[in-house]
């Protein structure tokens, strides 16, 4: 019979009916990050994040205790933290994102103070519970929510870098991508494509640089087109990034643009696609 959450917090004579559960998964946060990125490169990001809610959630938080979970790239329900929540009231002036030039509008949240209990603090990152069906739904009661944990890992651990083959990105998500897959890629050079998803239009490129496929990936982010002549042509679009061929340590430049020539054969990205040259 699987462990179910509440039984948690028995062991330090907490209620569940005192708890709120929080399964935290926008699409992208205030500062342009899930909420699991967040939590994973800028703690008191997320704490700030999650401590201003709309004023339409608040009979759903009002509670002792809330324990706060974060969606993986995996689709898992992973425990953020357990805090203490006591309600702040509105917020009457702008509510500046930390690092960022965003802000929340005065009289637009209600602003909870929320400190980390540390009854919890050695699951975090590690406790993962299956939140069930009602995923709309992202505010429960832990006393009518009684969930099961599914896995109590040893450590927190990003997932691992999926190999060139299967790696397969929007160029939007590379800046939060995990730390060992940015080495990877910085340390790679090769072959790449990227597919346009509104015309349906391929585009093949080589990294040769020192940077190696991130670095010139990265191009992209700042100005939409990398200084290629075909991608300048159309507006900016959230392009999907692959690659075809890792080129060998020894490669030179000209071994790795012999490599994109012949891509763009396969491909027939001059005749189909948004290569010029």
């Amino acid at each position: 019979m699987p462990i179910k959450f509440n039984a948690v917090f028995a062991q330090f004579d907490i209620k569940p009916e005192q708890v709120r559960l929080l399964r935290h998964q926008d699409s992208r946060s205030a500062r342009g990050r899930t909420p699991y990125e967040l939590w994973r490169d800028d703690r008191p990001a997320f704490e700030f994040y999650q401590a201003g809610q709309s004023p339409k959630n608040f009979s759903g938080l009002k509670a002792d205790y809330w324990a706060s979970f974060v969606v993986t790239p995996r689709g898992e329900t992973l425990l953020a933290g357990f805090y203490k929540s006591s309600y702040q009231g509105r917020n009457k002036e702008p509510r500046p994102w930390p690092h960022t030039e965003g802000f929340d509008a005065p009289e637009t949240c209600d602003v909870y103070e929320l400190i980390l209990d540390e009854h919890l603090s050695d699951l975090s990152g590690r406790l993962v519970i299956d939140w069930g069906e009602g995923l709309r739904t992202w505010i429960q009661r832990a006393d009518n929510q009684n969930k099961p944990v599914l896995e109590i890992r040893r450590s927190f651990k990003e997932p691992e870098f999926p190999g060139f083959t299967h790696f397969l990105k929007s160029l939007s998500e590379l800046e939060s991508l995990p730390t060992d897959w940015i080495t990877a890629l910085h340390s790679s050079r090769g072959v790449y494509l990227l597919t346009c998803p509104k015309t349906k239009e391929q585009y093949v490129g080589s990294a040769t640089g020192a940077d190696g496929f991130y670095g010139r990936w990265l191009s992209y982010t700042r100005d939409g087109h990398g200084g290629n002549i075909g991608l300048k042509s159309r507006d900016p679009s959230e392009y999907q990034v692959s690659i075809r061929e890792v080129a060998g340590s020894a490669a030179t430049m000209q071994n790795i643009i012999a490599m994109e020539t012949l891509w763009k054969q396969k491909l027939q990205s001059r005749e189909m696609g948004l290569n010029r040259n």
